[in-house]
């Protein structure tokens, strides 16, 4: 097998617990067997964070064909040109130019070839919103960059916790504007690529998905609802003729218990909340978000930018560390 690339981790929110974590994650890359990795983002601003959680190790500059070579002894920055305050718990607008610079020039990397694979830190969209950003959140944004002339790809969010997996159909939208979004054609193309991906990348050779109704009961035979007749059943037909092995549509309430989760690889919920919700109950800490449909590898923790602990380090790095692991582990296959 050729050398591989090192994975690329963007810089997220400066004022949040993202950078704590990648520099822990170094301290102990041995322990947990990390593979070589560079962040980046200003230079400056990490050995600031480094000095304020009390770390040692040096923390400086490298050109992205030097990473692997410094990645024993040093925590290698693809530095950026501008400047950020350490301010933890404190976002400011002004930080919004390098957080978005961040993810384009890893992005633009992994393209290229120079490095294999990303995670993201959490982003505090609030702050780019206000300088511009015109994206709902990371994965739109990354579907962008990815575009191919003017063919942008689908992108579909999985959570991945161990062996328990599950999809939202629809993610970022008010819960009023699910039953109009949700089409037999998004389900059936969600499904796909999450069918292909376990398939692929998860190495799952017959792959069992789950997939449950939008109505309480599943719509109990059309008395709470008709979407399950009308759009959720048509979608199960088209991906079983495609010899997808899918069952459903099954209550949500039920969906996530353990004797019947063990029947399925993923799970496909029809919404934001009756995905993340289970997954997150259950395995909080493990959660890792990855994107299917992309023509690179992305992964991300499944926690947000946790302002309140930011520069304490005393944040939890079992989420960022599985999102490392995975995105090693998926540009392996």
């Amino acid at each position: 097998m050729a050398e591989l690339a090192p994975l690329a981790i963007t810089m997220g929110e400066p004022a949040g617990v993202g950078p704590d974590i990648v520099l822990q994650i170094y301290a102990k890359r041995v322990e947990l067997g990390a593979a070589p990795f560079a962040v980046y983002g200003p230079v400056g601003f990490y050995q600031k964070r480094g000095e304020r959680l009390g770390l040692k190790f040096k923390i400086k500059s490298v050109l992205s064909e030097y990473v692997k070579e410094a990645f024993a002894d040093v925590f290698p920055v693809i530095s950026l040109d501008g400047q950020v305050a350490d301010n933890p718990g404190l976002p400011v607008p002004g930080t919004a130019p390098l957080v978005i610079a961040s993810i384009e020039r890893a992005v633009a990397d992994i393209k290229a070839g120079a490095m294999r694979a990303l995670v993201t830190a959490p982003i505090q969209k609030s702050v780019l919103y206000g300088a511009g950003f015109i994206h709902p959140g990371h994965t739109e944004f990354l579907a962008e960059l990815c575009r191919s002339g003017d063919k942008s790809p689908m992108p579909v969010m999985m959570l991945v916790a161990g062996d328990l997996r599950v999809v939202p159909v629809t993610v970022h939208v008010p819960l009023h504007e699910v039953p109009w979004r949700l089409t037999t054609n998004l389900i059936v193309s969600t499904c796909r690529t999450l069918h292909a991906a376990l398939k692929g990348p998860f190495a799952i050779k017959e792959p069992r998905i789950g997939m449950t109704g939008l109505n309480p009961h599943a719509g109990e035979g059309g008395s709470i609802g008709e979407q399950e007749a009308q759009v959720i059943i048509p979608a199960i037909a088209a991906l079983k003729a495609d010899g997808i092995a899918i069952e459903g549509p099954l209550p949500a309430d039920t969906a996530f218990i353990p004797e019947r989760r063990k029947r399925f690889d993923a799970v496909v919920a029809m919404y934001h909340d009756q995905a993340l919700i289970p997954i997150k109950a259950l395995a909080f800490e493990e959660v890792v978000n990855v994107t299917l449909g992309l023509p690179i590898v992305r992964t991300s923790p499944g926690h947000g930018t946790g302002l309140d602990l930011a520069g304490t380090g005393k944040a939890s790095i079992r989420s960022f560390a599985n999102a490392v692991r995975l995105a090693d582990d998926l540009t392996r296959y």
